[in-house]
């Protein structure tokens, strides 16, 4: 017979420690080890707080960041979509429809000028102008698109800022 515990969050200084640490290091073999030893933990306490904190949803995935420009996406194009109307039925087709295409790396509903702001990496220009003109411009109530590349990469991080 096991006593099921009300699951409660580490200390904040713990939590920002095991945050910073996951944001930065890959899930392999040696994971539980290094991320261990970069807490000063033992594995099976390291073990203990990491899959409460998944159960809870504070942990969402594992992944492994890639260098785009090493594997040849090498367009970095921010794009502004407006739409016909704002209602929900037209928000749903477009948030679909960009949900489908690979490109599309981040997507936000926007106040503003725009409806959306899209990030997108494709390899280069004629991808990007297909990916515009043979389906963005084709998606139903699209009636505004304005891009804007990037130039340079200043700061790109996938931890988040847990402030002890």
């Amino acid at each position: 017979m096991s006593i099921e515990r009300p699951f409660t969050l580490p200390r904040r200084d713990v939590l920002y420690g095991l945050g910073a640490t996951l944001g930065s290091v890959a899930l392999t073999s040696i994971f539980k080890w290094s991320l261990a030893g970069a807490l000063i933990l033992p594995q099976s306490i390291l073990l203990g707080m990491t899959f409460p904190l998944m159960s809870a949803g504070l942990i969402r995935r594992y992944v492994t960041l890639l260098d785009p420009l090493k594997i040849g996406l090498t367009v970095s194009v921010f794009i502004q979509v407006s739409l016909e109307k704002q209602m929900r039925g037209a928000l749903d087709t477009f948030e679909n429809s960009v949900l489908a295409r690979d490109e599309v790396m981040e997507c936000y509903l926007m106040t503003g000028d725009a409806d959306y702001l899209l990030r997108v990496v494709v390899s280069d220009m004629q991808s990007l102008e297909r990916f515009i003109v043979d389906y963005l411009a084709k998606i139903p109530g699209v009636s505004n698109i304005r891009s804007s590349f990037a130039l340079k990469q200043v700061k790109y991080k996938t931890a988040l800022p847990l402030a002890v």
